[in-house]
Formats: structure tokens, sequence, C-alpha cells
């Protein structure tokens, strides 16, 4: 475990966050917010790896025609600025982006609920 604790990866370790202006599971970040957070997607059922729960994946679709990834009702993105597998420097930026543990909770800011170590392990995977 990180000095962030677990936190959900994709299938490649490359970290993934959520934006608390999405109060849904319908992305609110279109336009100049989607070209430095790129939204994770799919084109079938995601799977949960190691750490994360089959139950709190979905999807959503977007306005483009993709489907957007959720984990617990979060649409899930990746940071641009994140070049390879374990960075995190997306964490906190702006005050609305935060890694989402394997709970489906966002890490940091107000709505923080710490993660159970027995709970989670290293890093959730999808």
């Amino acid at each position: 475990m990180g000095a962030l604790g677990n936190y959900l990866t994709d299938g490649s370790g490359k970290s993934l966050y959520l934006f608390t202006p999405d109060t849904s599971s319908t992305s609110t970040c279109y336009g100049q917010c989607i070209a430095f957070w790129p939204a994770l997607l799919t084109t079938g059922a995601p799977k949960a790896g190691t750490g994360a729960t089959a139950g709190m994946l979905g999807t959503s679709p977007r306005t483009d025609g993709t489907t957007q990834v959720t984990y617990n009702g979060h649409p899930l993105y990746y940071f641009k600025g994140d070049k390879a597998a374990g960075d995190t420097s997306g964490q906190g930026k702006a005050g609305t982006w935060y890694l989402v543990t394997p709970a489906g909770t966002q890490i940091g800011g107000a709505a923080s609920a710490a993660a159970s170590p027995a709970a989670a392990v290293k890093s959730g995977k999808y």
C-alpha cells in the first residue's frame, strides 16, 4: 500500500480518477475537460480485476456514442499528466479530481472515507 492507500487502476496499472462535479453515473466532463481527463472507455462489459468489486462496475453512455466505465456510480477517468503505471499526479487537481478506493469512494477531499486495509488489496485493476 502506498502513501495514498489502495486505489483503482486499469489493467495496465494506470491510475483512475473520479470527478466530483459528476453527481450521477453520467459524465459532465466534455470539451477541454476531456482533453486533459480522458474517459475510461469500454466496448463490452467491464471486468473487475484483483481488489475491485464486480458489482460496483457499470457503464454510462457518452454524448459522442462511446461507453464510459463507472465504479460505484462514478464515471472513471485517466489524467493526461500520468505517464506510467502508478503515476498519481492528477490526485487532488483543482480540488475536483480524486483517486478511487476499491470501496468506491474518493481518496482525499471533503467526501473522503478511509479505506480499511483489510478490505482492499494493493491496486484494484480492470
